[in-house]
């Protein structure tokens, strides 16, 4: 039997990326998924790409707008009744610039969707996974917790308050079997990673490509697949122990 038979999956952040691929996933191991993103073009392309492999719900909305986010998770239940899995997946990069160079709007910007999102995300959505006895949430947060990096002290500082989010939602919802994990990528080969890439670095990315390549142990960035398969177990009844943790899909980037 497929590992996700019957299962109902949200995950924002999913016309694109690692939420895309992971949306594949689910579909293919039996889950109804329902995609929130902000780009109403690149989701209609997403679900048509996806259609074929199961049911698959699109809502355009701003993860960082409370009444959105209200709407979002409203729609889900209308549609498909209950949400078993949130893939709480949804970030941006910000701009790629010292501290001294950064505006309190850059700074808010980044901070709204990455935490504000986030945590809205788990305020809403927590409650129907208490009324129907249980569900798993992934947070995306980032290897970059443990490793740091210059220049994106607001990307930085968001994926530490993931952490937080995370260990107090799990305890939260351990009474009502709600469990609560974080993942933290290194870098994946994803339209972000090309943009700070080139914010690092203009006009010659490759050699910031190349350099945080030689600092990851295993010499590679991760595919969108690698992470997607760590999101499918920490969703899965294979995970049913697992809460409050942080897992690392950084080939070896963090022991460095």
């Amino acid at each position: 039997m497929a590992r996700l038979h019957n299962m109902k999956a949200l995950i924002t952040g999913g016309n694109g990326g690692i939420g895309k691929t992971t949306a594949e996933t689910f579909l293919r191991e039996g889950a109804d998924v329902a995609l929130v993103g902000t780009n109403e073009e690149t989701l209609q392309q997403t679900k048509d790409e996806l259609k074929e492999l199961g049911n698959v719900l699109t809502i355009s909305a701003d993860v960082s707008n409370e009444n959105n986010v209200a709407r979002y998770v409203q729609k889900v239940i209308n549609s498909f009744g209950r949400i078993d899995i949130f893939f709480n997946n949804a970030g941006i990069e910000g701009k790629v610039a010292p501290i001294t160079e950064q505006s309190v709007e850059d700074f808010d910007k980044v901070m709204g969707v990455n935490v504000r999102g986030m945590f809205l995300g788990l305020k809403h959505i927590m409650p129907h996974m208490t009324n129907q006895g249980g569900g798993s949430i992934v947070n995306m947060s980032s290897s970059a917790v443990m490793t740091t990096a210059s220049s994106v002290s607001p990307y930085i500082s968001s994926k530490y308050g993931i952490v937080g989010l995370t260990k107090t939602a799990a305890l939260e919802g351990a009474t009502n079997n709600i469990r609560v994990n974080s993942i933290h990528p290194s870098p994946t080969n994803t339209r972000m990673m090309r943009s700070l890439e080139n914010g690092m670095n203009p006009g010659n990315a490759e050699a910031v490509k190349e350099g945080l390549t030689e600092a990851i142990p295993l010499n590679c960035y991760a595919e969108t697949q690698d992470v997607a398969n760590l999101v499918l177990f920490l969703a899965s009844n294979e995970s049913k122990f697992i809460t409050a943790s942080e897992y690392y899909i950084d080939g070896g980037m963090s022991a460095t």
